[in-house]
């Protein structure tokens, strides 16, 4: 971080979540002990895009921090629906370049336009940085000594961000804990362990493989342990482009914003995730680097004690055990198919159609045994899912495309 001006960055939370307000009493207490309150050269601005709908919250639930919490940092803007519709009015009005319909593919509702409204506000505030953080992930790793015993180490994502940041475009960090919303599998008859190869790869992308999703579900029933290598070295590294992507993950993520102009939107498919996905298509000119932090993820919400102090002892492996972890399985499943056709538009077009057709196939092979497997038809949706995106992907490219331009011509214009 350099040394010789104050640095403003922002930090951006995306949440619909009630427990925001412990998990930013959280991060602003991680920031005090780091000794970041107290640096005069580092200014520290809060940034929310809130939504009311997601898990029936009201704006109370983020709006009303604590003033003891706002005296410790420098700003705090909460983004909800009646805020973003304003700035649009007053972005239409003030230059013709832009209409509502332009920004409306910016801006609303989903992780992909929250986000974009962050990145948009943290531009016009004037942010040196700008720091992605999500609603459930937790400063903290996790990894076993070599008896096996549960270790915690506290993390300070920002402070590393802001070491690594000045000399790249994006920083990126690591994460721990739960990234996988798969189950626990024991295979037998009915699903193989071929067969669930067959489903992950008709999903996958370099992120998503099977490898990688075999050693965290079947290996480590569902739980990802940060690497004490990399907790014990202070070492970075530039992330390399594979396959037209330079892969990054929408939290523990810190933009430059000195070239703020060169920065691509956030973009999915309508209903899909994969907001980092279609970013990371786009990062060609942009110095992107890994950097020795991770954030702890609670994708299940088991431990929101941590935010108050608890440590727990171990890690429970995430066995199909109730509806709610059943259908985050697959609703994420019917989130990675949503995007998969335009991914593959975009990274290998020359092969779509091949590609499709071999993803049809595995699914339609797996889908029946994944729904006598869980005792469930709902994964049927998929394959449903997969035709409607497939047949509209030359739309979702434009639309993409699109966006792209759109962000590009605000940013010209309007700040």
């Amino acid at each position: 971080m350099s040394d010789k001006k104050t640095i403003n960055i922002g930090i951006g939370f995306v949440t619909g979540r009630v427990l925001f307000q412990n998990l930013l009493k959280t991060y602003i207490n991680s920031w005090l002990e780091h000794g970041l309150i107290e640096n005069k050269k580092v200014r520290i601005h809060v940034l929310v895009s809130y939504d009311l709908r997601y898990k029936n919250t009201n704006t109370d639930d983020f709006k009303k921090v604590p003033q003891e919490l706002k005296d410790l940092v420098d700003s705090i803007h909460f983004y909800g629906v009646n805020e973003v519709n304003r700035e649009i009015d007053q972005l239409v009005e003030a230059d013709n370049m832009i209409n509502t319909e332009d920004c409306h593919l910016l801006f609303g509702e989903g992780f992909a336009k929250k986000r974009n409204i962050i990145t948009y506000f943290a531009i016009k505030l004037k942010m040196d940085k700008l720091l992605f953080i999500d609603d459930d992930e937790y400063p903290l790793a996790t990894y076993q000594n070599d008896n096996d015993k549960l270790l915690w180490m506290g993390q300070s994502i920002l402070s590393t961000h802001l070491k690594f940041n000045d000399d790249a475009d994006i920083t990126h960090g690591l994460h721990c804990g739960y990234i996988s919303p798969i189950p626990y599998l024991e295979f037998n008859d009915i699903l193989t362990e071929n067969d669930f190869k067959l489903f992950i790869e008709a999903l996958s992308n370099d992120i998503i493989t099977w490898d990688k999703m075999k050693q965290i579900i079947i290996n480590q029933k569902g739980v990802t342990y940060a690497d004490e290598t990399i907790l014990n070295n202070s070492t970075a590294y530039e992330v390399s482009e594979t396959n037209g992507m330079k892969f990054i993950s929408g939290a523990n993520l810190c933009f430059n914003l000195k070239n703020y102009q060169k920065f691509p939107p956030f973009y999915n498919p309508p209903g899909a995730r994969g907001e980092d996905t279609f970013m990371s298509t786009a990062l060609t000119d942009l110095k992107v680097v890994k950097v020795p932090c991770y954030a702890f993820h609670d994708g299940f919400s088991m431990y929101k004690r941590i935010l108050n102090g608890v440590l727990p002892v171990a890690l429970l492996p995430i066995e199909n055990t109730s509806n709610e972890i059943l259908m985050r399985f697959v609703n994420a499943t019917i989130g990675w198919i949503r995007y998969k056709p335009l991914l593959v538009y975009i990274i290998d077009n020359a092969n779509f159609e091949a590609t499709m057709h071999t993803i049809e196939e595995n699914l339609k092979i797996t889908i029946p045994k994944l729904c006598v497997y869980f005792k469930t038809e709902d994964f049927h949706k998929i394959l449903v899912e997969f035709e409607k995106y497939r047949k509209n992907v030359k739309k979702h490219f434009n639309d993409f495309e699109k966006t792209k331009t759109t962000w590009t011509r605000l940013l010209k214009n309007c700040m």
